[in-house]
């Protein structure tokens, strides 16, 4: 039964792209019922958040906050969380799925190139010391050229971490693109898969043991949690260069730090980083060799425009009583608040 409300309210919770590029998906939304931008800090408590956002039974959301089952333990009526990107870790789904609330995510190849692209290009940023030679210049220092002698990406040892829907991306890139030998570590993908997108399928220490470069593109998991820390480090290469453009938490802060005091990794490109945001007293940032961008590895015009679309599509389809796609709790369906023939917000 389709929802109708005069009384909608749709929150984009935490999200400073959606809409920014592309007013016109926040017309469309506006079109369905009230909009309202809220931003909150990454650690804010579950049941400050749930009150905060009573009476929105939409919620478009970013990689944070956490919504947690203390959020859902006191949070109204809540139809359709819509993730405005593919990582679903900061949305606890048993209890989403618990409360009825159904939860989307972009669909994952919307943003493949666009992640691909750049863990390249900071791959790329840290061979060739592009940061460094490029403030020399600017701080007049251009004699200095001979101070920034990079490496070639050709024949090097390229290790990833993940060869699903971007990693297998990054890999053909670079031994297409590239020539280089690719290393592929992922129990969720069949050794044959991975040979047959170029790469080699091997353990975690095999990759670690022999790769030049390490790259992340894993899900994070409970179980995957810091899977890089200090026996990882010590297994690696002396002078690996590290890239993650996943989740910082699968890096074990303390050890990565560690790893580049001791010169284990000789730099560091981090589109991610556990606790993000950070400020500029990071202790990351104090290491010349590290490089850290602020989690855009997605922000490309065409995929801002894609994932802007895929996340109006599913509210309206909602409010049509319709099952959008990629419901990452699909259990939740037999059940679901937005099908139960409600009307109105039960929020003040």
């Amino acid at each position: 039964m389709p929802i109708t409300s005069t009384r909608l309210r749709i929150a984009i919770v935490n999200s400073s792209s959606f809409g920014r590029y592309f007013p016109e998906h926040i017309d469309r939304l506006a079109a369905l019922g009230e909009v309202r931008r809220f931003m909150f800090p990454p650690d804010i408590e579950g049941r400050a958040l749930a009150e905060a956002l009573q009476g929105f039974p939409i919620l478009i959301v970013s990689v944070s906050p956490r919504f947690g089952p203390e959020f859902f333990a006191w949070k109204d009526e809540t139809w359709l969380i819509a993730r405005h990107g593919i990582g679903v870790d900061n949305i606890h789904l048993p209890s989403a799925t618990a409360h009825g609330v159904l939860v989307t995510r972009v669909t994952p190849w919307m943003e493949r190139d666009a992640v691909a692209e750049m863990t390249v290009a900071l791959l790329l940023t840290l061979l060739r010391r592009i940061p460094e030679a490029a403030t020399a210049v600017r701080e007049g220092r251009w004699a200095e050229r001979a101070a920034f002698v990079g490496w070639e990406l050709r024949g090097k040892t390229v290790g990833l971490i993940g060869f699903g829907n971007i990693g297998s991306r990054v890999g053909e890139i670079l031994a297409c693109g590239f020539h280089a030998r690719v290393l592929a570590f992922d129990p969720g993908v069949s050794p044959e898969a991975v040979r047959e997108a170029g790469a080699e399928p091997v353990d975690l220490e095999t990759l670690l043991r022999e790769a030049d470069v390490i790259s992340l593109h894993a899900a994070l998991t409970e179980e995957n949690f810091h899977m890089l820390s200090h026996e990882e480090f010590a297994k690696m290469k002396p002078g690996v260069l590290l890239v993650n453009t996943a989740r910082g938490e699968l890096i074990d802060e303390a050890a990565l730090l560690a790893a580049l005091a001791s010169g284990r990794v000789a730099g560091a490109a981090l589109d991610v980083v556990e606790g993000e945001p950070i400020g500029p007293d990071h202790p990351l940032l104090r290491f010349p060799n590290v490089l850290v961008v602020p989690h855009i590895a997605a922000y490309t015009h065409e995929t801002l425009r894609r994932m802007g679309e895929k996340v109006i599509a599913d509210v309206e389809r909602v409010l049509r009583g319709e099952i959008p796609d990629e419901v990452v709790n699909p259990e939740v369906l037999p059940h679901a608040q937005a099908f139960q023939g409600r009307s109105g917000s039960s929020g003040g």
